[in-house]
């Protein structure tokens, strides 16, 4: 018997989505997948997969775990695991990836940076302003002093 490995389910609520026609400017921060299919300004932080549909126009940075990309960019991708660049998409900007897979007829200009899992968290948090996650220092308590035993001299 063999075991077929299962691919992760998302829920069609748990995804933000900004539908054709719609313009948001401002920054975004989600959990959950999110799917782009009108136009963005300003910063998106997301915990997990950014979908940029064909009519999708982004300007600006993205901070993901992984990144379908089919519109335009003009800005940085920050990508923790695997950016596909799709056939129809223009992206101007840098890239700063672990993974990346190019179609045909996608267009890039830029630099890319591979980066390692450690490297990902530092570039991120410099993005993000925040400092990567580091172990907490053990909090050292001071030993009390021990009692005198002798008593100081009477002056007479």
């Amino acid at each position: 018997m063999s075991v077929k490995p299962q691919t992760p389910v998302v829920n069609a609520n748990e995804v933000s989505r900004i539908s054709t026609g719609s313009v948001i400017k401002g920054e975004i921060s989600s959990p959950n997948d999110i799917r782009i299919d009108g136009t963005f300004e300003g910063r998106i932080f997301c915990s997990g997969r950014v979908v940029a549909g064909e009519k999708a126009e982004i300007k600006g940075d993205i901070v993901c775990e992984n990144v379908d990309f089919w519109g335009k960019l003009e800005g940085s991708l920050y990508v923790k695991d695997t950016l596909a660049l799709k056939d129809t998409c223009s992206v101007n900007g840098d890239l700063h990836i672990k993974r990346l897979v190019v179609e045909l007829g996608a267009h890039f200009n830029g630099t890319c940076k591979m980066l390692s899992e450690g490297e990902f968290e530092k570039v991120a948090g410099a993005v993000t302003g925040q400092k990567p996650a580091q172990q907490p220092k053990p909090v050292v308590q001071p030993k009390p002093a021990a009692a005198s035993q002798t008593s100081a001299p009477a002056v007479s």
